[in-house]
């Protein structure tokens, strides 16, 4: 599957309301939803949002729409004849000080086990009272570099590098962080990750490596996510 690349320099957000669900879908979507929990009792059905549709409204100016959902909603991509709203997540490219890009492995306890990936996560709703704007979404980038990784980047440093468009239309927004020393990256994921440990929870992230190039990819064992080729493709290409 292709993955489509933009160059975007301002994003324009509004909500949108889902659209109507037949009962029989919604139905087949619950007792996929129930089987995967089953099979897997650490998913949750946590509030997300889901992208209604994105257009550009000017050069390198991206509208997207946004739709408030539960992670049952991508249960329908299981259900035959059922369409689902394509994924909203952010992620981010974290380099190095030498030039390579920080690559991370769910863990075992993900809805994605043993995927190579950017730090990252689904968009969530905004609080009540607030709104999803380009400056919430760089605090949620920022916020799953804290989370995962340890790394308390401010949502101000990190500027939204590229947006991407893969498997089931789903949007990525990909910032760029400030690079850092090897050293630290490696301290600040081991210290996250003990301190998830202590608290009784596996981490999120089990493992990271440092690429230089999408050639290096190949030596991670297990599926990747469908956008990590072409962006450690494009950033490389970039230096």
């Amino acid at each position: 599957m292709g993955i489509d690349l933009f160059e975007v320099e301002r994003l324009l957000l509004a909500e949108a309301t889902a659209p109507p669900l037949p009962p029989r879908d919604a139905e087949a979507r619950d007792r996929v939803w129930d089987t995967a929990v089953r099979a897997n009792p650490t998913l949750f059905d946590g509030p997300v949002v889901a992208c209604g549709g994105m257009e550009w409204t000017g050069p390198r100016v991206l509208r997207l729409s946004w739709v408030h959902v539960t992670y049952r909603h991508y249960a329908l991509r299981r259900v035959p004849g059922a369409t689902a709203l394509p994924s909203l997540f952010v992620n981010v490219v974290q380099p190095t000080d030498d030039g390579r890009v920080l690559a991370a492995r769910m863990s075992p306890a993900t809805a994605a086990p043993g995927r190579w990936q950017l730090p990252g996560g689904s968009v969530e709703p905004p609080p009540a009272g607030t709104v999803l704007d380009e400056s919430a979404l760089a605090g949620q980038a920022a916020r799953e570099l804290t989370e995962e990784l340890g790394i308390g980047a401010a949502s101000e440093d990190l500027n939204l590098w590229v947006v991407t468009r893969g498997e089931n239309g789903s949007v990525g927004l990909t910032y760029l962080a400030p690079a850092l020393p090897e050293a630290t990256l490696r301290a600040h994921f081991t210290a996250a990750a003990a301190a998830e440990r202590v608290q009784g929870r596996e981490p999120e992230l089990d493992r990271i490596a440092l690429v230089r190039s999408p050639d290096e990819l190949t030596a991670l064992a297990g599926p990747h996510a469908d956008y990590l080729e072409p962006t450690v493709r494009r950033f490389s290409g970039c230096r």
